[in-house]
């Protein structure tokens, strides 16, 4: 492919410098890398866009089959590396634009006819949003069945559960892992209406305020890229920058928080005060310093991931408030902030789930927590089924060793009855939801 450059497309040609080096710099920013990801999205919007431009009258048949080829030779280019957005393109619409426009030069002069970079870089977004979120959504749907393999593998294996940091009550590993697997299906839900939400086509209202004397077919154009409906007032879409990015980093902060308390119990885990579960030595690393040293790394920066999705959440927030309506300046930077996320949320997702399936549980170590005092309710509850009143019973048995000892030798499934509880676990719900999750 040409590798000549021009002027900015919107340089009205009335000669001298467009801009000084600085300002080009300043504007653009880091769009010529997340615009080098979406090239590829904005081409098939280009190519729908130009199948609406035929049936609206403004390109010819064959005009239309020139701007196929190109388009597909474009995306073979990039895909072999020879398509590269600089700085000095802006952004990935101009690249897609002079290279169509070098190859067929009248066809090309009307590909942008009826659209705006406004509404071309909302469709190309959407279109990555679209495949990554899907994407995110199997990743997590890993990591939650690497949770339920956990859980069938040790139904009935102890462990201690906490409240406020102190040992309260017996609990299982089953209970632990299906816990935070259940979580993650719902996360998944919150993820699929968010997909859903940013999977409206705003074609057809070009800078925001739609276009003048054309008639394009805004509903087959949405179509045609698969997506579910139209954003029908052209106003709105301007509006729907950066808030509908925000309901996707939204959804990511949601999975981020369950991973977060998921690594949290697994470095408190592995420590040697601890010393309920070891790390496959791949998941660690060492200390530069210290020989003996095994570091749950990949754990802690799963743990710290949150707080880097959080912010971008933030700035989702921050940047569209006190905006007047339609388009500004300041929206660019919500490209960056929501891909961002959806990648990091790809490698947090295989993190966490390397690390479960790298997991496994010290029995030793468990059984050394297994203190009489997390049977007490237990005893407690136990004279309730007899026929006292909780209050007398919880009275009773308070401080009564001898009680919580007894309890402590019965197996969690003899203890608890209700499903759902330690030792009446499954993991069928939980693969049941993931199935339909994946479609299977």
């Amino acid at each position: 492919m040409s590798d000549s450059r021009s002027n900015p497309i919107w340089h009205k040609g009335s000669g001298g410098p467009v801009a000084q080096d600085w300002v080009t710099r300043f504007t653009v920013g880091d769009d010529p890398l997340w615009d080098q990801m979406l090239l590829p999205f904005d081409a098939a919007a280009s190519l729908a866009h130009a199948a609406g431009l035929m049936n609206a009258g403004v390109i010819t048949e064959d005009e239309l089959d020139e701007l196929a080829a190109g388009l597909q030779e474009i995306g073979q280019a990039w895909e072999r590396g020879d398509v590269v957005v600089t700085v000095e393109d802006e952004d990935c619409h101009t690249v897609i634009e002079r290279l169509l426009t070098e190859k067929s030069p009248e066809a090309g002069r009307k590909i942008h006819t009826g659209r705006s970079r406004n509404d071309q870089v909302i469709v190309a977004l959407r279109l990555w949003l679209r495949a990554h979120l899907d994407e995110t959504t199997f990743a997590l749907a890993d990591l939650a069945e690497a949770l339920a393999d956990v859980a069938d593998d040790n139904r009935e294996t102890f462990l201690p559960g906490y409240t406020h940091m102190q040992r309260a009550m017996p609990s299982t590993v089953a209970a632990w892992a299906l816990g935070y697997a259940e979580m993650l299906c719902d996360d998944m839900s919150i993820l699929a209406q968010a997909r859903d939400l940013n999977n409206a086509s705003p074609l057809g209202s070009a800078a925001g305020y739609g276009v003048p004397y054309l008639n394009l077919d805004r509903e087959a154009l949405a179509e045609d890229l698969g997506f579910e409906r139209v954003q029908e007032n052209v106003t709105s879409v301007q509006l729907s920058r950066g808030k509908f990015e925000l309901a996707a980093v939204h959804a990511l902060v949601q999975a981020a928080a369950t991973i977060n308390r998921l690594a949290s119990d697994i470095i408190l885990y592995s420590t040697s005060e601890f010393d309920f579960v070891r790390l496959a030595d791949g998941l660690t690393t060492g200390s530069s310093i210290m020989p003996q040293k095994k570091n749950p790394d990949i754990a802690e920066l799963a743990r710290a991931s949150l707080h880097r999705i959080a912010a971008e959440m933030h700035v989702l927030l921050g940047v569209p408030a006190n905006l007047p309506s339609g388009y500004h300046r300041d929206l660019q930077i919500t490209k960056a902030s929501v891909m961002k996320s959806v990648l990091l949320m790809l490698d947090l997702s295989q993190a966490a789930t390397g690390l479960v399936n790298g997991l496994s549980f010290h029995a030793e170590g468990i059984e050394k927590a297994r203190s009489s005092d997390l049977f007490a309710t237990a005893a407690a509850m136990e004279r309730v089924a007899g026929g006292d009143a909780f209050r007398t019973a919880y009275r009773d048995v308070a401080g009564r060793d001898d009680l919580w000892e007894e309890q402590s030798d019965r197996p969690v499934s003899d203890v608890y009855t209700t499903h759902g509880n330690p030792g009446q676990t499954s993991s069928d719900t939980v693969r049941e939801r993931l199935d339909a999750i994946r479609g299977e």
